[in-house]
């Protein structure tokens, strides 16, 4: 039996469609959540009252309003068609009136032709939630939330068709329900509204698949608290744009393609994930920008990245990637290129680079702090070659030549900074050295103003790898042979206050060096924290070799204090054994206690040595610096063979204090400081760079 009077709205269940989305710097596309839901429309009435009244009436009827997409910032395809049946008719006799776009949109204009713009009202008496077989809802927690919903639709209130309409999808913009019709009767008390509303399976578990770097917590907790409840497709809808955004926080290709709730209350996940494929490497000419053949092996390169075939890409791990690659110094440019590996959804990565100049000759001059004084004090000299990319393995050539007023270096290095088959990433070293510089630290200021230098000769072997993200360790073994000389290049055993010059007794110490060290360091910023600790052991391999353990320790700690920083460091060191007195611990000078000559406080088997400095900045390139340092040789420089800071008066210990300002350069920061001492003398320091 038909009911009475009805208008019924009839609004489809939401379905989940994946669209494609390129990729940057991709052709052809991977498939990316659109989550594009079709609602499908329809009113039908059941009437006893005139056709044609009711048609004049819906015929008012605007566009109805899209309704709003939970899943996703896309529109909703909506089509709306209007079906009037008559009862009285012939047995079975239906009459259809299709109500198309341009009608209505005709009308509304004809309408405001004649000044009526409102559409026609409604008087609802009654408005009431039920389920879709128009009983009470068991849920009443459900029903609580569709009725919060309802804006517009109150009993005792006029409505037009829009207005129950923007209700409809206020309903379903909750997330509960997975269908809403209104249902409007026509009773003795007046038109009473229904709202059937059919609510959403229960979660009972979940299928992911695809996803292989996604941690399981993760999903877990994203589903936490859900089991047995009503899915609700708002909260359904932040999960996935979780899921999607732990992805983009780790700069990984992947992304939920697919959702479909399967009966039984299963919620089915598909994740893609862009695997690489392939990595290839290619070089371009540095003027052209063509392809062109690189001097650079393509294994040398390949295993320098942490990016490997079969991960999930990383976006952010191919900028390390890249940095990493430019930190081996023979690259002026790199770049990595993602591309589709045609329809398998994986990814090629592409390795652009551009070579630099291998190798070459330079000349040039400088400034050694070593020297203060003299009419060319601090001027050096230097003649060098160097190739960084030797046999195309990133192994490095250095041989160069200094030569100041009196020190002179020539030095021979040859470095693999990656040795082939290892997987700790070691590196190797091979040195030869042939040194002459001012013994003045420990042996200077002889009254018959003549100088000391010390000669070495030097070649060894360091091994060093990385044994924490911040620590790298180093081990060595260095053969060296020291000993004094005048300025005639004669040998001295002896100095002008009948200090012993060597430990030996004769022209020259020899000694075989363990070397260990440990450094760890936060950034490579020179306000960062730092921490060096180095070790070294003479090995008595010939009973004449020296036979001693130095060991020594660096600390730094920078802290911001508004636009200023406070930096703090502080060093120290102990030898035991039998040692060239040359070798001793000196104290003073621009890289120790500022406001004495170099080693000027005094040199020790021991010392300490502390600083503190607050930068500022102050206009451009220009900082301005506050100061002050201490140094003690701990009470240990009468243990020193020969007692040479004894010989020349040296406090042993004293503290410094002054200002200066910093000039960053091409060359590096330029440092200009005046300090005055504990002893109220005034100095000038310059350097170039950090201090040690």
């Amino acid at each position: 039996m038909a009911k009475e009077n009805e208008v019924r709205f009839i609004s489809s269940s939401i379905k989940l469609k994946p669209y494609t989305c390129l990729l940057p710097n991709q052709r052809n596309s991977l498939p990316i959540f659109s989550n594009l839901p079709f609602c499908s429309q329809t009113l039908s009435l059941n009437l006893t009252k005139t056709k044609e009244s009711i048609t004049q009436f819906f015929n008012k009827i605007q566009t109805l309003t899209k309704p709003r997409n939970l899943l996703s910032k896309s529109s909703l395809l909506c089509s709306s068609s209007l079906s009037l049946v008559q009862q009285g008719q012939e047995s079975n006799q239906n009459v259809s009136v299709e109500v198309k776009e341009p009608q209505l949109k005709g009308h509304v204009q004809s309408s405001r032709q004649h000044g009526k713009e409102d559409e026609e009202r409604v008087l609802i008496s009654e408005v009431l939630i039920r389920n879709k077989d128009g009983e009470e809802l068991e849920r009443k927690d459900l029903e609580a939330e569709a009725a919060e919903a309802l804006k517009a639709c109150r009993p005792n209130s006029a409505l037009t068709v829009r207005e129950v309409q923007e209700d409809v999808h206020r309903i379903m913009e909750r997330g509960y329900f997975s269908s809403c019709t209104p249902v409007a009767v026509d009773t003795r008390d007046g038109i009473r509204l229904i709202f059937q509303v059919e609510k959403n399976q229960e979660f009972q578990g979940l299928i992911c698949e695809g996803a292989n770097v996604l941690p399981a917590k993760f999903l877990e907790d994203a589903f936490h608290g859900g089991h047995r409840k009503v899915v609700n497709i708002r909260r359904l809808n932040e999960v996935i744009n979780s899921i999607d955004g732990w992805y983009r926080d780790r700069g990984l290709f992947g992304l939920v393609s697919d959702l479909e709730i399967l009966s039984g209350g299963i919620i089915k996940l598909q994740v893609s994930e862009a695997e690489v494929n392939n990595i290839s490497i290619r070089f371009l000419d540095r003027k052209t920008g063509e392809p062109t053949t690189g001097k650079t092996r393509p294994e040398t390169i390949l295993r320098q990245l942490t990016t490997k075939k079969g991960q999930v890409y990383s976006m952010l791990q191919g900028k390390r990637d890249v940095e990493t690659v430019l930190a081996m110094g023979i690259m002026e440019d790199v770049s990595i290129i993602p591309q589709p590996a045609g329809d398998t959804g994986k990814v090629d990565l592409t390795m652009n680079c551009v070579e630099r100049v291998s190798g070459g000759f330079s000349a040039g001059g400088g400034i050694s702090s070593g020297i203060t004084s003299g009419p060319l004090s601090g001027l050096v000299g230097s003649f060098a070659y160097s190739h960084r990319n030797v046999f195309g393995r990133n192994q490095k050539l250095n041989v160069s030549w200094e030569r100041g007023q009196i020190d002179s270096i020539f030095r021979i290095n040859y470095t693999d900074p990656w040795i082939e088959g290892d997987d700790k990433r070691t590196s190797r070293s091979i040195m030869v050295q042939n040194s002459r510089t001012p013994g003045t630290l420990v042996h200077g200021n002889q009254p018959d103003n003549s100088n000391v230098t010390i000669g070495r000769v030097t070649a060894g072997v360091e091994f060093s790898r990385p044994l924490r993200p911040t620590w790298n360790g180093t081990a060595g073994i260095i053969f060296q042979r020291a000993g004094a000389r005048n300025e005639g290049g004669s040998p001295l055993i002896k100095d002008y206050y009948s200090s012993p010059l060597t430990a030996s007794g004769n022209p020259h110490d020899d000694m075989l060096l363990a070397k260990l060290e440990s450094v760890y360091t936060d950034s490579g910023d020179h306000g960062s924290s730092l921490f060096v600790f180095n070790m070294e052991q003479g090995l008595p391999v010939l009973p004449e070799w020296l036979c001693f353990n130095r060991v020594n320790a660096r600390v730094r700690k920078g802290v911001d204090i508004g636009p200023a920083r406070l930096l703090l460091s502080f060093s120290g060191g102990h030898v035991v054994g039998n040692f060239s007195p040359h070798e001793a611990f000196a104290i003073g000078g621009t890289n120790s206690v500022r406001g004495y000559e170099e080693g000027a406080v005094g040199s020790g088997r021991s010392y300490v040595v502390g600083s503190g400095e607050i930068s500022f900045p102050m206009f451009g390139p220009v900082e301005g610096a506050l100061f002050t340092d201490y140094g003690s040789d701990l009470g240990s420089g009468p243990m020193v063979p020969g007692d040479p800071a004894g010989a020349r008066l040296k406090p042993g210990s004293g503290y410094g204090y002054g200002f200066g300002i910093r000039v960053d350069s091409p060359l590096g920061p330029l440092r200009l400081e005046y300090a005055f001492n504990d002893r109220s003398a005034r100095r000038f320091h310059f350097g170039v760079g950090h201090r040690n």
